[in-house]
């Protein structure tokens, strides 16, 4: 049966009731099954603590408004008002009642707009489909107008249900770069990940490797048979996990030419996200981030024991990911990955980071890629983990306003993949 909007409206109200009195737990079980596995309770509770430090404290919350999509969801926007402004949950009702997708919107919907160091006539775009059977994700591929053949790079989402954009409210930092790198004569092709594209199909075991390998070796695949790329300059770059991910697709295909690494998290990823709350919660101090920290806390230590087998409920573990994927985690070391490669590698981290860091990830690939040539570092330190340009203590409120890739940033890619 449809749900009609009386329908939609009254779990949105639940859903709002919920979130005002900071009942995290029993707002992630009107979650349908894909959303709960994406965004646990902790997240929950950290991202709302989050923006309530970046607003003033929140106030109240409003009466829900329900507007019909495109789809058999329905949209629902619920103005959260603050001391200092306001921000919008954004949400969608399914016919199964449940909530399908979830963003904090701190700009009421502010559309991308494209950076100043573009220009659209300068290159072509086109759709693609990458792989075959039920899990084909769909992507685009950007070509510089010109006679070819070009240099291209494939480009590598971070952690998380991510389109080909990477977007995060406003912001699309992976259509900044296709963008950039187009008009600086570099073919990029990106696409959306399996967690975004098909989040309802996938396997219960579904692993990072399953998540990144085959569309980025389709991907690869796909270009080195184009007539208008240059089959012996194709790049992988990678942002956050995605630079992660990065060395794993090379050992599988050493073919490639190079890899980027954007902000490229090394420390264990249950590790890092125990930090990261840390770090939130110590802008909200109170009991309800020190109750969300202790229970990450608790459900990253079941990650690293060894009583971790593929049978663990994936409520136990960080993030919701299932016992499949952190044991797929814990087994790839991208730093060893990296080291026994031979391709060059340029690596940028931004100074004000606090997702990825100087300290914690950083210091840990020039330790372990010390001995090897062909290796360029490079820190910018007002840039933020999107590399945007910002300046003073870094909050999450800085990954929400509407920013671009710095220009820095993409002339020195650009640069390094045709020199």
């Amino acid at each position: 049966m449809r749900m009609n909007g009386d329908g939609a409206l009254e779990v949105a109200r639940r859903f709002a009731a919920l979130l005002l009195d900071e009942h995290f737990d029993q707002t992630v079980e009107l979650f349908a099954p894909p959303l709960r596995a994406a965004v646990s309770s902790e997240a929950l509770r950290l991202a709302w603590a989050a923006e309530a430090v970046a607003h003033g404290g929140i106030r109240a919350v409003q009466e829900p408004e329900v507007e019909a999509g495109e789809t058999d969801l329905l949209r629902v926007r619920i103005a959260i008002t603050c001391a200092d402004g306001s921000f919008t949950v954004v949400t969608s009702v399914g016919d199964d009642g449940r909530l399908h997708g979830l963003r904090l919107d701190p700009h009421g919907g502010a559309a991308w707009q494209p950076p100043h160091y573009t220009q659209q006539d300068l290159f072509t775009e086109r759709d693609v489909l990458l792989g075959t059977g039920p899990f084909a994700v769909p992507g685009t591929l950007t070509l510089p107008r010109g006679p070819g053949p070009w240099p291209a790079a494939v480009l590598l989402a971070g952690g998380g249900p991510f389109d080909r954009d990477e977007t995060s409210g406003p912001n699309k930092p992976l259509k900044d770069l296709a963008w950039g790198l187009a008009c600086r004569q570099v073919a990029v092709l990106r696409f959306d990940k399996p967690t975004f594209a098909h989040p309802d199909r996938l396997p219960a075991d579904f692993t990072m490797a399953d998540e990144y390998l085959p569309p980025a070796l389709a991907a690869l695949h796909l270009l080195r048979h184009h007539p208008d790329i240059d089959p012996d300059r194709i790049h992988l770059l990678g942002h956050s996990m995605g630079g992660k991910a990065a060395p794993r697709i090379a050992a599988a295909d050493p073919s490639i030419a190079g890899l980027v690494l954007l902000a490229a998290d090394a420390q264990p990823m249950h590790q890092a996200a125990v930090r990261v709350a840390r770090h939130l919660a110590a802008l909200t101090p109170g009991p309800s981030t020190d109750q969300a920290v202790a229970a990450l806390t608790r459900k990253a230590e079941l990650v690293a024991a060894p009583e971790l087998t593929p049978d663990t409920p994936p409520e136990l573990l960080p993030l919701g990911f299932s016992a499949a994927y952190w044991l797929d985690l814990r087994a790839y070391d991208p730093l060893a990955t990296a080291a026994a490669l031979t391709h060059p590698m340029l690596i940028l981290q931004g100074g004000r980071d606090y997702q990825v860091t100087v300290t914690d990830d950083l210091a840990l690939w020039q330790q372990a890629l010390a001995h090897r040539h062909g290796v360029r570092i490079r820190i910018h330190q007002d840039l933020n983990h999107l590399f945007f340009p910002g300046d003073g203590a870094p909050t999450p409120a800085d990954y929400s306003k509407p920013g671009h890739v710095a220009l820095a940033v993409v002339d020195e890619i650009a640069a390094w993949l045709a020199p």
